[in-house]
Parts: C-alpha cells; structure tokens; sequence
C-alpha cells in the first residue's frame, strides 16, 4: 500500500511537470521561427493543452492552459515581454485554451472515471462470479455428501440388522448345540456312578470326555465366529489380577488337582487391569489349561504378574517341549495346535480366541523361550491405577 501511495504522488509531480514544462519546452522552438502573425501560435499551445487533457484529465490540462496563454502573452502578444491584455483577441485566446482544457479535460476524466468503474464492476462481476462457482461447487459436494451420508446410513442399518441377526443365530446355536451336550455330559456322567453298570464305566467315562471336548470345541467355534463378526462385546471395568489368577488356579484344580500352580499372591497384590472379568478369566484359562495339556505330569506351572507404568504384563510359564520353531510364526493362527501330553488335546483355536481378546482390551500377547525351557505366553492389559480402598467388592470365581 505504502508502495502504490509513492507511484501515485510520483506519476503526479510527472505529469505536473510536463503540464508547465511542456509550453515553456515549445515557447524556445517558436521564438527562434518568429512569425508575422506570432499571435497564431496560441493553436500550439491548445494543442498541448489537448493533449495534456487526453493524457493526464483535467488539472493538468488547466495547468498547461495557464502556462500556455502566460507565455504566448508575454513573448509573443504586443506589447511583449509584459503581461497586459492589449485587445480582445487576448481575451479570446484566454477563453480558447481555458475552454479546451475544461472541455477536453473534463471529457477524459469522465472517461476515465467511467473506465475505473467499468473495471471495478468487471472485478466485482469476476468476484461474484467466482462466489456463484463456489456456492455451486459447495452445493454439489453437500449434495454429494448428503447422497453419501444416506447410502451409509441405508449401509450402517443393513449391517446392524445383519449383526442383530447373526448375534440371534449364534445364541440360538449355542442353546442348541449345548443343550444335548449338557444332556449327554450328564446322562453318562450319572450312568458311570451307577454300580451295576461298573463293566461300562470306562466307555462311558470316555463318552462323558469325549462330550467335554466337543463343548469346549463348539464354545472355541461360536467365540471365533463372534470375534470375527465384530460382535465381541466388552464391559471393562478395573480388575483384580490377583483375584483373576486365583480364580483360574482353582478352575483348573477341579480338572487336574494334581497339577501345581506356582505364583506370588504378593507381587499381584494391588495390581489390576481395566479389563472385562469373563474374557480375562477366559485368556487366562486358555493359557492355564494350554500348559496343563502340554507340561510334563508333576511339572509345575508358573504364572508371573509384574506392573508397568501404564500397563500389566502377565504370563504363564510350563516346562514343556515348547514352540517347535517351525510353529512360531502361526502358533497364534486358527487351528494350530502343539504335541498334546494331556488325554483331552485341544482345539485349536484357544490361543487365537487369546489374541483377539487381549487386542480388543487394547493389549499384545507373544511368545517366548524361559531359559530353562518350555515356553512362555505373556501378554499385556492396560492398568487401572491403585485400588480405591473405600470400596472392596467381593471377589469373584
């Protein structure tokens, strides 16, 4: 702005210089012609005012008006050399130069202020020309949006009555697949305490273990199905991981009450989790019940809890054969499964279940190698802070 305020103050002291220079620039060209009739030369002198009022408008016009007729009257008008007005030609020729700049000048400059408000009105055309564009522009993309908006929300309503659907299917499934479970396990479970049927004792035995692990099976099977159907529902609340640990420990008693479970109740004491307690209590029976079929009978299984910062880390050592290595890579992966050492072997899908789990509580779970071998499953819960000792529920089994 400063810099457009110095370009029109110096095109103004130009112009105003060649409006007063510009007779005295013609007067030396003249004196040196002469002439009979020097009182002619005033028509040079309009002619530059012409000019000056084509090309500068009408101040400089009358400036080069003024300095025209001073010059011609005083050189050139008798009596020269002073400035008195001897007759009425003067006059006239004062009228003349005066009119054409009023005339020309005053011509120009409503032309060109005509000029200046055609441009102004050109621009503010273009401005709202390209205001209308964009307005359109902006109309179409939100009728695009909205078109996408309505196509996902038809979307997001199909999917919801597909999830409802599917979610009814897996619970009727399960009731389904369950219930004759249930009546098998039972049936043959009461037939095997029966005294006179102590000849059948081992098959039935066998049935009622055969009907545990197809439960377990169909359990794993709906779990997978409902974590890759997204309907893996969630209630995290602050846990307990010393009340979760001593949970699985008897769990796992009732099936093998001769395995023993070494952990610190101390090192656990205080720490907990935001966690849901049924999906822990799951992860932690998987990866308990994992060792137990793989350890060595009268092998202890070892399960480690240490706090971090903002997470916990909680593992579950067996002195097993390990992770072949070939393994590694997809021990996490459906329906991969190690050398069974236990009667019931398992399905497969445990350790998957176990990942998809931990990752939905916004954990990871790996694999390592203890230096006295076996193996090492480890996996981290986002902590919960201290315990609020004002409130102390019950715990939970």
């Amino acid at each position: 702005m400063w810099g457009s305020g110095r370009r029109r103050a110096l095109r103004a002291v130009v112009i105003g210089a060649a409006a007063l220079g510009g007779p005295a620039a013609l007067t030396g060209p003249l004196l040196r012609i002469g002439s009979n009739q020097p009182r002619e030369y005033v028509f040079v002198y309009l002619a530059y005012v012409a000019m000056m009022a084509v090309l500068g408008g009408l101040w400089p016009a009358l400036l080069a008006a003024a300095a025209g007729f001073l010059l011609s009257d005083y050189y050139f008008v008798p009596p020269v050399r002073t400035l008195t007005l001897f007759d009425e030609f003067d006059l006239v020729n004062l009228a003349v130069l005066f009119g054409t700049a009023l005339l020309v000048g005053g011509l120009v400059s409503r032309r060109r202020r005509a000029q200046q408000r055609a441009v102004a009105l050109a621009g503010e055309l273009s401005l709202a020309n390209a205001e209308l564009v964009r307005l359109n522009r902006e109309q179409a993309e939100a009728a695009r949006v909205a078109l996408e908006l309505e196509r996902t929300q038809r979307q997001v309503r199909v999917l919801e009555e597909t999830d409802r659907a599917r979610q009814e299917l897996l619970a009727n499934v399960s009731h389904e697949l369950r219930t004759p479970l249930s009546s098998i396990l039972t049936g043959s479970t009461a037939l095997a305490g029966r005294a006179d049927l102590a000849p059948a004792r081992a098959e039935l035995g066998s049935i009622a273990a055969e009907a545990r692990r197809l439960g377990r099976l169909v359990g794993d099977m709906l779990d997978m199905a409902r974590i890759e159907g997204g309907a893996l529902d969630l209630n995290p609340e602050p846990v307990e991981v010393g009340e979760a640990v001593e949970a699985a420990v008897d769990r796992l008693h009732r099936h093998s009450p001769a395995r023993s479970v070494r952990w610190d109740p101390a090192a656990a004491a205080g720490v907990r989790v935001l966690a849901d307690w049924d999906r822990l209590a799951q992860v932690l029976d998987n990866l308990v019940g994992n060792a137990d079929r793989l350890a060595p009978p009268q092998t202890p299984i070892g399960v480690e809890v240490a706090a971090a910062e903002d997470a916990v880390v909680i593992a579950v050592v067996d002195a097993g054969p390990g992770v072949p290595a070939e393994m590694r890579d997809r021990i996490f992966d459906r329906f991969v499964r190690g050398e069974d050492s236990g009667d019931s072997p398992g399905t497969g899908l445990g350790l998957p279940i176990v990942r998809a789990i931990v990752e939905a509580h916004g954990g990871r779970v790996w694999l390592e190698d203890p230096p006295a071998g076996g193996a090492r499953f480890a996996f981290t819960l986002p902590g919960a802070g201290p315990p609020d000792r004002t409130d102390s529920p019950p715990a939970r089994r």
